[in-house]
């Protein structure tokens, strides 16, 4: 079950002062996005995460985006916990984020050992971020950011602090 909060697919809502909070899902424990390009506007994605499968590769707590090139203006992404991508999870996808804050989100650990992206993960992904803030985010690789498969991030006034990783990022 993907979405839990919100599932999308080839559409482009315009969502402004909404709170998706405690939902779960396989992918997009928040909301999952799926060849859409919706506008969130002063939204809060806060304790979303994956069903606890603790084989299966749960990605995106807060937001599970692929092949979606959403708008995120004044939004914030907390508290939320996924194996790959705790708060984003980007999948050949060009978010835009202007005034975002990331914070005290939590990749967990599968089976295989995995965890990676507490804040955002991106593959394949070239996402434009400015004045955003990356906080206390956990994770074993790139509790921050992780960064992988040809994703080439633009990052202007972005703050990336107090992050921690087990092993590298």
């Amino acid at each position: 079950s993907n979405g839990g909060g919100m599932y999308l697919r080839e559409s482009s809502p315009t969502l402004t002062n909404i709170t998706i909070i405690g939902n779960t899902g396989s992918n997009g424990g928040g909301m999952y996005l799926r060849e859409s390009s919706p506008t969130l506007t002063n939204v809060t994605i806060s304790e979303n995460g994956e069903e606890l499968t603790y084989y299966i590769t749960g990605k995106g707590g807060g937001m599970y985006i692929s092949s979606s090139n959403p708008n995120l203006m004044d939004v914030t992404i907390s508290g939320n916990m996924a194996i790959k991508g705790a708060g984003m999870y980007l999948a050949s996808s060009n978010a835009t984020l202007t005034n975002v804050t990331v914070v005290n989100n939590t990749s967990t650990l599968n089976i295989f050992g995995d965890s990676d992206g507490g804040g955002i993960y991106l593959t394949d992904s070239n996402p434009s971020l400015t004045n955003v803030d990356i906080v206390n985010n956990v994770a074993s690789f790139g509790a921050g950011i992780y960064i992988s498969a040809n994703s080439n991030p633009t990052l202007t006034d972005v703050t990336i602090s107090e992050n921690t990783a087990d092993y590298g990022g």
